[in-house]
């Protein structure tokens, strides 16, 4: 070492870089043990069996930090007292092959599990983290001044606040299941994602042996409303909202879209499942602007409300696909991974207009009771493009699905896209 640099820099295409891993990952396993631990630091030498680093799209800042002199590279995290709050599983999903794919199900339990391992230095990094918290959100205060909700003491507090367990969830993809998920082959999966991230990962081609990756993306956050402890149990109803960052709505509120809107009246659903008894859950998924960006959705934003005869639901997803290339990035089929990881076989109300969605979890073995849509009420009125486009291309509506002169006259094409 000189400074926060080592003498020389190692390639994985150099000989010996190839080295297996004295912890083999067995994915479907029924216990962590089984399964093996997840190594992915930089400083784990022979031991690392994972391609990728922790943090997902905060690795980059991490390296910043050690290149500016501001982290010793070698640090390691101290996890006493970090443990979960509350215990999550393990449930039978998370050894069903398959079920999950993009997360490591025994991720939050590293030092309870791998103790022995810790203890004689290997690196071994929770990828998911639980906590309790309260969240005070405006329209829950609005919604309790209306007397929608009921300041109840334990679940929703005199102040307004509403007590949560959250989760942060990092990525964690298991590549052959990704693979078969996306019905791709692996070396496939594998080329192009090397290769469309300007060869940044070379592991995912020099080393088919490392058959885990840890993306530099966005992960998900969990805000479950009640017993976390009764989320798998069909006799308790559960209300569920999966959200997809949307920032400029959800964080400053817009004109254009739902996303606000819709993420503050799932929470409320969920708070009110939570007073009677029920559970509710928000899954946060870290997929700014359809996966494709804010500067992206910006574009479209501009190119929406500048084309001839301004936003129209007729154009809605052409001119996403015109900028962008696809109208939709964010390909749900990963998405049914997080509720099998809490154990959930039925949604009793799933707040949601979007098919892609409902077929995911459906298609998962989710089973789902009531569909939720949005109030008509809470959509802003330069949203109303957005909502017409949505309902011609599938999304769910309770006055029933739009005819098939509809769906060809917004959508024009690729029906089966949505």
């Amino acid at each position: 070492m000189s400074g926060n640099r080592t003498s020389h820099i190692r390639l994985t295409s150099h000989p010996g870089a190839g080295a297996p891993s004295r912890f083999p990952i067995h994915w479907d396993a029924a216990t962590a043990r089984a399964r093996g631990p997840v190594v992915a630091t930089a400083n784990a030498g022979s031991d690392r069996n994972a391609v990728g680093a922790h943090g997902g799209a905060y690795s980059v800042y991490r390296a910043l930090a050690i290149s500016a002199g501001a982290m010793n590279p070698l640090a390691r995290p101290e996890l006493t007292n970090t443990h979960p709050v509350v215990e999550i599983g393990p449930h039978p999903q998370w050894s069903e092959a398959g079920r999950i794919v993009s997360l490591d199900p025994w991720g939050h339990r590293v030092a309870e599990d791998f103790a022995p391992e810790l203890a004689e230095g290997v690196d071994i990094r929770p990828t998911i983290a639980i906590t309790k918290a309260r969240i005070d959100l405006p329209e829950i205060h609005e919604a309790i001044a209306k007397g929608r909700l009921k300041v109840d003491g334990e679940v929703v507090h005199e102040g307004g606040d509403v007590s949560v367990t959250k989760a942060a969830i990092d990525p964690v993809w298991w590549l052959p299941g990704i693979a078969e998920r996306f019905e791709v082959d692996e070396q496939t999966l594998r080329r192009t994602l090397f290769e469309q991230t300007g060869g940044m990962y070379p592991e995912l081609v020099t080393r088919p042996d490392i058959q885990v990756f840890l993306p530099p993306i966005g992960g998900i956050t969990l805000y479950i409303f009640g017993d976390p402890a009764k989320l798998g149990d069909r006799r308790v109803s559960l209300t569920c909202r999966v959200h997809d960052e949307c920032n400029g709505s959800d964080v400053f509120g817009s004109d254009i879209c739902t996303c606000r809107p819709y993420l503050t009246h799932g929470i409320e659903e969920c708070v009110q499942s939570a007073q009677t008894g029920g559970t509710g859950l928000i899954v946060y998924n870290r997929k700014e602007g359809r996966a494709l960006g804010e500067v992206t959705k910006f574009l479209v934003y501009n190119a929406r409300k500048r084309q001839p005869g301004g936003d129209q639901a007729a154009t809605y997803f052409e001119r996403t696909e015109c900028v962008a290339g696809v109208q939709d990035a964010r390909f749900q089929q990963m998405m049914p991974d997080i509720i099998h990881w809490l154990g959930i076989r039925r949604i009793d109300r799933f707040v949601s207009m979007s098919n892609m969605k409902y077929d995911a979890l459906v298609h998962g073995g989710i089973e789902i009771g009531e569909r939720v849509p949005i109030p008509d009420w809470l959509v802003p009125p330069d949203a109303s493009v957005e909502m017409e486009a949505k309902k011609a291309a599938g999304y769910f509506t309770p006055e029933g699905p739009p005819s098939q002169d509809d769906l060809t006259k917004v959508v024009g094409r690729d029906l089966d896209k949505f």
